[in-house]
């Protein structure tokens, strides 16, 4: 290799009937990672620079507050105290801040009468207030992701990666005179049409790694692919040797890493996938690619937005767990009884316990997508460093319905522009969109407002 070699960040690795976008390796900045890394931003113009990521996790039916929060302290702000239910996050606690007295006005009843759940899930990104209707006159806002994605989406293949558990229900009454628009979806195009999700692995996969610019006889030769489970790797092979010869060992080794990871999530898609061809006839569609079990579903869309993000292939990305007032069982968990159902606890013991160990598995694999983007290196720094990744709901306690201080976990430095570590405690009634402007400025956006934002959360720098 040279010393004065460089490849742009928009590298492909290319097959027939696939593409592989490649990690940042050190061959992409210019004079390496320690040049880089002490040159200025301005100088770094029209040339690889590291950039920023955001995503937007979605958890229903609040939590159970008395173990979410940590004993009040006086002062607004502190070092990050971990209560039971977010112990899971203790290996990447100096990347974690958790956020109180944020709300969604949105969200409130104004007027409306029942439909919390709908108002929770359709204000969550939006900061708006829905138009109650169950026909298709539905209204509500831009989410902050697409509104981001509008701006700065075009510097990706994608602009944005929504993702999801449940599937995406766009017509009919979901909670009391709401559509089930509002109550699957988080990601806001514009006033009349939400984002749909994707909630197969394997179609997500799929569109992470298939062909850009496809001709006929390349999805061809992608449809054979897919229906002989050959892996993607196969395809770009030749790519992959070519490249490699010319990179430095540091940046064979992180090809090699980035290689590795990729053959791993296809495994699991496909064991997934083969699990259901069993049970298919030859003339039915080809089987979905969801596993079985909730846990390895969950890890799986966590795991392809953290390839998304390596490959830069979008900066955005949204993730709803579950639609708002989902009343799934926690088989894993040994709780048979549904999770809105135990929302609505009583302050009973009993559902407390079980919503306490809901939500202690919902951490358990957020800390784990967090400890994978902590692991892979970008720069002078990691992958997480360079992301904001904000997990929270709409609701506080299920019991009450309340949509003030909310839960809120941000993680992530942003590039710098926040610093984690902390508990924050803000004015209760502070609107979450505060919050949403902060992360725009940190990608580079520029909004006088968002949603019903009144400014800029203060002291997350």
């Amino acid at each position: 290799m040279t010393a004065n070699w460089h490849i742009s960040r928009r590298t492909l690795l290319r097959g027939v009937g696939a593409s592989v976008a490649l990690p940042l390796l050190d061959v992409m900045l210019p004079g390496g990672v320690a040049e880089a890394a002490s040159i200025a931003p301005a100088a770094m113009a029209g040339k690889t620079a590291i950039p920023t990521r955001m995503a937007f996790v979605f958890i229903p039916n609040g939590v159970n507050v008395s173990e979410w929060f940590p004993a009040k302290a006086d002062g607004a702000s502190s070092a990050l105290e971990l209560t039971p239910t977010l112990e899971p996050l203790k290996n990447v606690k100096n990347q974690v801040s958790l956020l109180q007295g944020l709300t969604l006005s949105g969200a409130m009843a104004h007027g409306d009468g029942p439909g919390d759940h709908a108002r929770s899930a359709a204000a969550f990104l939006t900061g708006a207030h829905p138009y109650k209707t169950a026909g298709k006159d539905i209204h509500l806002g831009i989410s902050v992701d697409q509104f981001a994605a509008q701006h700065i989406g075009d510097h990706t293949r994608f602009p944005s990666l929504e993702l999801g558990l449940d599937r995406t229900q766009t017509v009919g009454n979901c909670d009391s005179g709401y559509s089930c628009a509002y109550v699957s979806n988080i990601a806001w195009r514009s006033d009349t049409s939400p984002v749909p999700k994707e909630v197969d692995p394997g179609e997500a996969f799929d569109r992470l790694f298939g062909p850009q610019g496809a001709s006929a006889a390349s999805a061809e030769v992608s449809a054979r692919r897919l229906n002989d489970r050959k892996s993607v790797l196969d395809y770009v092979l030749n790519d992959t040797h070519r490249l490699n010869a010319r990179l430095g060992k540091s940046d064979q080794k992180k090809l090699d890493e980035f290689t590795t990871s990729i053959r791993e999530v296809e495994k699991r898609v496909e064991t997934a996938r083969a699990e259901k061809t069993v049970m298919a006839k030859p003339d039915m569609p080809r089987p979905d690619g969801i596993p079985e079990k909730l846990s390895e579903h969950m890890d799986l869309m966590y795991d392809l937005m953290a390839l998304a993000f390596r490959m830069d292939v979008t900066r955005i990305g949204t993730y709803m767990i579950a639609r708002d007032g989902s009343n799934r069982t926690f088989r894993e968990l040994d709780i048979s009884e549904g999770h809105h159902t135990l929302s609505h606890h009583g302050h009973a013991p009993d559902k407390l316990a079980a919503l306490k160990k809901i939500d202690y598995f919902h951490l358990q694999h957020f800390a784990r997508f967090l400890e994978k983007l902590q692991d892979i290196k970008e720069g002078t720094g990691t992958l997480l460093d360079h992301s904001m990744i904000m997990l929270g709901s709409g609701i506080c306690d299920g019991d009450r319905h309340n949509h003030n201080n909310l839960p809120v976990l941000l993680a992530g430095k942003g590039g710098n522009a926040i610093k984690p570590g902390r508990n924050m405690r803000y004015s209760d009634g502070t609107p979450l969109c505060n919050l949403y402007m902060n992360m725009l400025e940190a990608m580079g956006v520029k909004a006088e407002r968002f949603g019903d934002s009144s400014g800029t959360l203060r002291g997350l720098a």
